[in-house]
């Protein structure tokens, strides 16, 4: 008999990813689809269509299907044993959303192994080409959601999120209101993440909590669908969307589509499929306490948080490998792009020259605070260069190695605030995880840690979402028991310690956040003093 293996998806938007997980969870096969250069017919770019607009952004979703199909062919003819996988799960890309035509079931649960998938499912979708999360073409949808509902702040209170035009719920209602016919001809909407479960099931899968409450829909206190959300998007919704269930609900077995094609077995599991920032939580192996940071292009933080308060800001989820708490995301575009300019303006294009400088100033920067926004930033809604001397007082400029500081700090300083006005909070035990471009300089990881005054450790996760998936496999098969997800994982390589706080930076950033926050608010609402620079 063959070792026991657990299969992970990522249906992400460049490309189709799956690795294979043994029992001392190695990973023992990892392959990709990559849309643009492997199925050129779709004609997309970066796995989209970008439309004349400029605003809506699709995905053919019969490229998803044929995708799958490549990759199992692929695994097939490698000699990949199928009957060795217990359980597999999976991540799509957040908040878009598949359209099944009425009758669109009975093909699915009879599709003849004879055939690819793509080739049984090509006439099953009301919508040939499924919106995605760069769409931002629903601005009135996301008004008349907010009006409806009594406001921005009360829709996130119940939802966990302000309207965003990515967001499911607000697609839906666009999709009603220029094509009712097409939304009447539909008998089930999918997020990306429950179409590719259902692919695996041979049924309509349920959204699970974590993704679903990226969709402007579910009470994410109650878990259920909120019925003022959803009478504002389209009417008979809550039919077309069916129950939303636990993430780590065991779905059912594989589809028997997949044991006479490809000689799964029939006990193989389905596990539900969640988003791809859920699971790269799941893949990091978040604790409660834990914060992870991507530093990249955009910086982005995922917390996990068991009490939230839900803001005009930011993003609260259900927490996807633990029901009874939340993860929080917070994105912020002003990232690497901006260090980058700022280390070629201040420190001749090096980040050697960049480090020293960081290592010859002092934590917090003898009172200086600046604002770096080259492009507008998401949070806080503001843009330009704002420098602050230690009396609150506007400068135009600062010393070079002054100007290195006050952005690495302003970056981290802002991070922790928005992240507590979201309800998360640093105990003692709480640690940071650190992935991403400047993850790998040490000097920029140590003012993140005295900022937070928490340990910082390093993380490898180019493929966060799928290990995740994989994981969440597992988790799936022992949730009745009560497993924890980090009692299944505790096999997995632990991150590795980078930086630890300074002795007494908690007391000496604590009235630097407070004055942060206050100046904060100058620059938001009285940004037109500002000294901006390019």
């Amino acid at each position: 008999m063959a070792a026991p293996c657990y299969l992970g998806w990522d249906f992400s938007t460049q490309q189709l990813k799956v690795i294979a997980i043994d029992e001392q969870l190695r990973v023992i096969y990892e392959d990709n689809v990559h849309f643009d250069k492997d199925l050129p017919e779709f004609k997309t770019q970066g796995g989209v269509h970008i439309h004349g607009d400029r605003l809506t952004v699709t995905s053919p979703v019969l490229m998803w299907v044929k995708a799958l199909d490549m990759v199992l062919e692929k695994m097939k003819s490698l000699g990949f044993n199928f009957s060795q996988v217990r359980a597999l799960s999976g991540a799509g890309q957040q908040h878009g959303s598949v359209y099944w035509k009425k009758g669109s079931i009975q093909i699915l649960k009879t599709a003849s192994p004879e055939l690819p998938l793509h080739q049984s499912l090509k006439a099953c979708f009301s919508v040939s080409n499924s919106p995605i999360w760069m769409d931002s073409s629903t601005a009135s949808q996301c008004s008349a959601l907010e009006k409806a509902v009594g406001g921005a702040q009360h829709l996130a209170s119940i939802t966990g999120s302000r309207a965003y035009e990515r967001f499911t719920g607000n697609q839906i209602a666009k999709i009603y209101s220029q094509n009712p016919e097409v939304y009447m001809q539909t008998e089930r909407i999918s997020l990306v993440s429950s179409f590719a479960a259902s692919l695996f099931l041979g049924a309509y899968a349920p959204i699970d909590y974590s993704d679903g409450s990226g969709m402007n829909l579910l009470q994410i206190w109650e878990k259920v669908w909120s019925q003022s959300c959803l009478d504002a998007c389209a009417p008979g919704l809550e039919e077309k969307l069916g129950y939303p269930v636990p993430s780590h609900s065991v779905l059912g077995p594989i589809s028997p589509y997949y044991n006479q094609r490809y000689g799964f077995s029939p006990d193989c599991k389905v596990v539900a499929f969640t988003g791809d920032n859920p699971a790269s939580l799941a893949g990091m192996r978040l604790q409660e306490g834990d914060i992870a940071i991507s530093l990249g292009t955009s910086d982005t933080l995922f917390l996990w948080i068991q009490e939230p308060t839900p803001a005009l800001e930011g993003h609260i989820l259900c927490n996807p490998v633990d029901s009874q708490t939340y993860m929080a995301l917070l994105c912020f575009k002003n990232g690497s792009l901006m260090r980058e300019r700022i280390r070629d303006d201040c420190a001749s294009g090096s980040w050697d020259e960049f480090s020293k400088a960081l290592s010859s100033t002092v934590a917090g920067n003898n009172g200086n605070l600046g604002f770096y926004f080259d492009v507008k930033e998401i949070t806080p809604e503001a843009v330009g260069i704002h420098r602050f001397n230690r009396d609150n007082q506007k400068v135009s400029d600062f010393p070079k190695d002054v100007e290195i500081r006050a952005l690495i700090e302003g970056q981290f300083i802002a991070k922790r605030i928005h992240a507590e006005k979201l309800g998360y909070k640093v105990l003692p035990r709480t640690r940071i995880l650190a992935t991403g471009g400047a993850s790998h300089n040490k000097k920029i990881l140590q003012v993140l840690s005295d900022v937070f005054n928490a340990p910082v450790y390093t993380i490898d996760t180019a493929n966060s979402a799928c290990l995740g998936s994989a994981y969440r496999a597992i988790q799936g098969l022992v949730a009745e028991t009560n497993v924890s997800l980090a009692d299944v994982v505790k096999l997995a390589p632990e991150p590795r310690l980078a930086v630890t706080p300074t002795a007494g930076s908690k007391e000496l950033y604590r009235p630097l956040l407070k004055r942060y926050a206050e100046l904060e608010q100058k620059v938001i609402y009285n940004p037109t003093s500002s000294c901006l620079v390019k």
